[in-house]
Formats: structure tokens, C-alpha cells, sequence
């Protein structure tokens, strides 16, 4: 639990839980390497169609309860209601037990109706997930609002080291197991198809591009082979999803336990009187419902790009689901994925930014929540701007350094710098969402959200239907989907709470020292490369020998401009997560 004098150390805690967050998305990367590996491009594809789905319905139902939780408890908090805290809490759980498994059910016996093919059969594997993720949001929306993020950090890691080993391991045993209920056939790198050593179903026709990369054309029996590899391996990657959840959960519980002495002796010397639970129904109800709204909303874009690009691609230009399937499983399995990244630090600033809000503003402390506001704008930005911009310059050696599929690459690499400027949307609109909500107006990013997805829908379907964009027409999308809600959450904030954004110090000098730290970074790979060899296709190691050193060049060359012109203060940089080591090398070097 958190103790007085750490309350507003709301940077803090967020660093917590974005290195955590950051922990997670590292392990998520490095095992969708091997993943994709095992699956291919493919499997990626009928697992990202489902885990939007399931992604969908898991917000519609209980993925907004952690905030909405911590929301509600911290206003109690700040008062000193320890029983009506405590009782909020018990109403929550009995909330996601139904509102969990109606949606969990729903998922399961709708299945059909969200997508089609082998996608369907691996939603349906998620739909457990959805019911006891509802629980484990309440526990950890319990202790966020004790603004305590140890515990939630903890499980998000043990919830991703577990997915990543199910993931791979269940996927290969259940291809394993195709392979054993179809008389050993093998499916070789070529796409054949052999029994033993004699080879039983050849090629139907291979093409070969300027750059060497190979595209073999399918007959249906090599498709049909093709198809079960993928959807078998796509079901054991969900499975994996369902049991960190579960790890995860077991560790929240195990927490609490732990911790239930102090909570309910707390409870004991209370004095305030306990409401009932239908109040408290009501309370959680009118909180939740927006929250949930706005999440759903702010997050639909994905289903509703997935949907339209599917759809046309089938009416249009009679494409088959599993090559369908396999663009954007180039896409979303590997371009935003990367680029999903560094928008792990907003999620947690937004985690730990809403009870800070809301305590404020529940004491009538507006002007102490707008100080927040801007602390907590300036940090993301200063970590989300030059991660643009490094995730941007060096697309290929990152994309090649986590996938290494050839025939996909060059690809996957344009889409992920496309991407890239999408990053800095997402960060500054995920945080002002939580700032809104802070404050009570929970309505207002459901608004906003709304009208940013009719913009962008309307784009995307106009784009994929009258140009050849293809997958470049998603990017544009997601890029003025999250710019639109930028705009409008800034209005907002501004009306709301009378909030001015400082431009210098939070976008302009962290937009000029990045610009400096690409050019750095990008020059300090390709001179590394082009002594290791220049190889289009570099090892693993020579890749690895480029990249790490550009990647600690620029962030030398960011941290010395940031510094020298005048973008954080002592101040600021004391109050990151270890600052305080920064601070005395910055002055060692005489750059403070």
C-alpha cells in the first residue's frame, strides 16, 4: 500500500509501471519472433483477428475497471472511507462476475458472426480470458487507487512471461499434432508437402521478385495444408494469452491476501458510515459505463480498419481469407506491434495520472490538478517524441532484428516508419483521455472518439476503395484517427479545466533534439553495417552489433541537447525513477 508522503508521486509510480509495461512489450516482442517462426505470417494474421475481437469485448466489459475502479476508491481514499473504499471493491467483483461472464459467453456463441474461417475457432479460444480479466482488473484497480503499482507491474510481467512460453510452446505441440493425425506428412520451407523423405505434393509456381524475395503461388491442397498449420498455431499463441491471465491473477489474489490484515484493520477504526451496496452499485455504474464507452470507442478504429480492409479486399479484388489474413498479419503482427511500444509509457502515465487527478479535483484542488496535468504531458512527450523518431530511422534493423521472415521485411519495415508519427498521437491522446476522466467529465472522450473514428472510417473506406494504397491506407487512418482525438482532448482539457499547453520545453525542444539524435542514430548504424559487410539480410549478430550502439548514440546525443537547450530542469530530471543518478552526471559533465 502506499504510504502518505508518496501520494503525489505520481511520476514515480508511473515509471514503475512503464518499466514494467516496457518489460512486457520487450518479452511480447522477443517471443513473437520465434512465434512467427512457428506460424507465420499467416497464423499472425487469424490470431490478430481474433485477439481485436477479443480485444473488443474485453473493453466493452471490464478492461476500463482498473481505472474506473481506482477512479472511484481513490475519491474515497482521499477522505479517509477506508469501509466504503473496501466495499466499493467488494461490489466491483461481484459486477465483473456477471458483466464478465455475459460477455465471456457472448464471445463464445458469437463467435461466427465477428469474422469467419479459422479466426472464429481461435475467438472462441479467448473467450474464457474475457471473464477472468474482469477480476483481475478490479484487484489491480484496487491497489492503483492506494496509488501502490508494484503489485500491478509485478503481475503484468509474470502475465507476459507466461504468454510468451504457452504461446510458442502450445502453438508448436498443436502443430505437432496436426502433423501426427495426418500420417507425418511435413510442410517443408518451399511450401511442399513431403511424407518421410519423398516428396508428395510439388510446387504449382514460384515467382521471383528484383530483390531476390520468392512468392509462391498455392494450388488448393497446398493452401488447405497451409491454412490448418496456421490456424492450429494461431489457437496455441490465444491459449497462451489465457494463461497469463490466470498467473496473473492468482499473484493479485495472492497479494491481496497478504495485505487483507492492514485493509480490514483500517476498516475497524473507520468512522464513517457505510453506504449501502445498491448505492454503491449505482456509484460504480455511472463511472464504469462511461469509462467503458470511452475506452471501447477510443479503441474500436482497429476493429472497425480490420473489418473494412477484409471485407474489401474480399469484394473487391477476390482475395482468399488466408491471403488476406497474411497482409495484415504483416501489419498488425509486426509494424504496430513495434510501434505499441513506446505507447506503454502513456498507458502507464494515465494509470497513474487518474487518482492524482481525481484526489485533486475531489479536494477542489483544480489548479493542483492542472500542475499534474502538465507534468505528466511533458514526461510522456519527452520519451514518446525521440521514440518516434529512433523507431522510425532505423524501421528495417528493428523490424529485421525481431522477424525474420524475408519475404515480408521490406514490407513490414516501410509500415512500421509510416507508423511512426501515429506514436506521438497515441501517447498524448491515451493521456488526456485518463485527464478527462480525472476530472469527471468521462463523457467527453467518448464524444471526441466518436468523432474521430466517423473521420477516419470514412477515409480508410474511401482510400482502400479508389487507390491501390493497400495496408499504407490503415496507417493513414490510425495517423489522423489519434491526430483528431489529440486535437479535440486538447479543446477539451482547455475548456474544462482552463489547462494551457506549454509548447517550447514539451514539444518543440524534444522535435529539434530528436531530429539531431535520428540523424545520429542513423549514421552511426549504416557506418557499423557497412563495416560488418552492408548485407541486406545482416545475421542476427551483425544486426544486433549495428543497431544497440546507434540506439545508445542517440539517446546520448537526445539526453546532451534536451539538457543544453534548457528542455528539463534539475527538477524534472530528480523526479524521473532514478534521477537523482542523472542529475550528478549531468553536472559532472557540466551540462547542468
Amino acid at each position: 500500500m502506499g504510504r502518505s508522503n508518496k501520494k503525489d508521486g505520481f511520476i514515480i509510480q508511473a515509471g514503475i509501471l512503464a518499466a514494467a509495461g516496457i518489460i512486457c512489450r520487450i518479452i511480447g516482442l522477443l517471443y513473437r519472433s520465434p512465434l512467427t517462426a512457428v506460424i507465420g505470417d499467416e497464423g499472425n494474421g487469424y490470431y490478430q483477428s481474433a485477439f481485436n475481437i477479443y480485444t473488443l469485448i474485453l473493453l466493452i466489459s471490464s478492461y476500463s475497471i482498473p481505472s474506473a475502479i481506482s477512479k472511484v476508491i481513490a475519491q474515497k481514499l482521499s477522505v479517509k472511507d477506508y469501509i466504503n473504499a473496501h466495499r466499493v471493491f467488494i461490489c466491483a467483483l461481484y459486477y465483473v462476475l456477471v458483466v464478465g461472464g455475459i460477455a465471456s459467453l457472448a464471445l463464445f456463441f458469437g463467435a461466427g458472426f465477428f469474422d469467419k474461417g479459422p479466426a472464429v475457432q481461435v475467438i472462441r479460444v479467448f473467450a474464457p480470458t474475457v471473464f477472468l480479466y474482469g477480476l483481475l482488473g478490479v484487484l489491480r484497480g484496487y491497489f492503483q487507487a492506494h496509488r501502490s503499482m508494484v503489485q500491478t507491474s509485478v503481475s503484468q510481467i509474470l502475465e507476459q512471461l507466461l504468454n510468451a512460453v504457452v504461446s510458442i510452446g502450445a502453438a508448436y505441440l498443436l502443430i505437432l499434432l496436426l502433423l501426427s493425425t495426418t500420417d507425418r506428412y511435413t510442410l517443408n520451407e518451399d511450401y511442399s508437402v513431403s511424407l518421410g523423405d519423398t516428396v508428395v505434393m510439388e510446387l504449382a509456381e514460384s515467382t521471383v521478385d528484383e530483390s531476390g524475395n520468392i512468392t509462391y503461388i498455392l494450388n488448393e491442397e497446398q493452401q488447405t495444408w497451409n491454412t490448418r498449420h496456421a490456424a492450429y498455431g494461431a489457437i496455441g499463441s490465444a491459449l497462451g494469452t489465457g494463461s497469463g491471465v490466470v498467473i496473473a491473477l492468482l499473484f493479485m489474489w495472492g497479494v491481496y491476501r497478504l495485505n487483507r490484515e492492514t485493509i480490514y484493520r483500517r476498516i475497524a477504526r473507520d468512522s464513517h458510515q457505510e453506504e449501502s451496496y445498491g448505492d454503491i452499485l449505482k456509484t460504480i455504474s455511472s463511472v464504469i459505463v462511461p469509462f467503458i464507452l470511452s475506452t471501447a470507442v477510443y479503441n474500436l478504429s482497429t476493429v472497425v480498419n480490420q473489418s473494412i480492409y477484409k471485407w474489401l479486399c474480399y469484394l473487391q479484388r477476390g482475395m482468399s481469407d488466408a491471403e488476406t489474413s497474411t497482409r495484415y498479419g504483416i501489419f498488425s503482427g509486426k509494424a504496430v506491434v513495434i510501434s505499441n511500444i513506446p505507447i506503454a509509457l502513456s498507458s502507464a502515465m494515465s494509470a497513474a495520472i487518474l487518482p492524482t487527478i481525481a484526489s485533486r479535483v475531489g479536494k477542489g484542488d483544480m489548479e493542483g490538478a492542472r500542475e499534474k496535468t502538465a507534468q505528466a504531458v511533458k514526461t510522456t512527450m519527452l520519451i514518446a517524441i525521440p521514440a518516434a523518431v529512433g523507431i522510425g530511422v532505423l524501421s528495417r534493423p528493428i523490424t529485421w532484428l525481431l522477424f525474420r521472415q524475408r519475404v515480408s521485411i521490406d514490407t513490414a519495415a516501410k509500415l512500421l516508419t509510416a507508423l511512426a508519427a501515429s506514436i506521438i498521437f497515441y501517447c498524448l491522446s491515451t493521456l488526456t483521455n485518463s485527464v478527462l476522466q480525472g476530472i469527471g467529465k468521462v463523457k467527453v472522450p467518448v464524444h471526441n472518439a466518436a468523432i474521430a473514428l466517423m473521420i477516419q472510417t470514412v477515409v480508410v473506406g474511401t482510400l482502400l476503395t479508389f487507390t491501390d494504397l493497400d495496408l499504407y491506407a490503415l496507417v493513414l487512418a490510425m495517423l489522423i484517427y489519434s491526430g483528431t482525438m489529440c486535437i479535440l482532448n486538447q479543446f477539451s482539457i482547455r475548456k474544462y479545466m482552463g489547462y494551457e499547453q506549454e509548447m517550447l520545453q514539451t514539444f518543440c525542444i524534444p522535435i529539434i533534439a530528436s531530429g539531431f539524435m535520428g540523424v545520429a542514430a542513423f549514421l552511426t548504424y549504416k557506418g557499423i553495417a557497412l563495416i560488418l559487410g552492408d548485407d541486406p539480410y545482416p545475421s542476427m549478430l551483425h544486426n544486433a552489433l549495428a543497431l544497440f550502439p546507434a540506439i545508445l548514440v542517440g539517446g546520448l546525443v537526445y539526453f546532451i541537447l534536451e539538457l543544453v537547450l534548457k528542455g528539463i530542469t534539475e527538477e524534472e530530471l530528480a523526479a524521473f525513477p532514478k534521477g537523482r543518478l542523472f542529475v550528478r552526471i549531468a553536472k559532472r559533465c557540466h551540462l547542468l
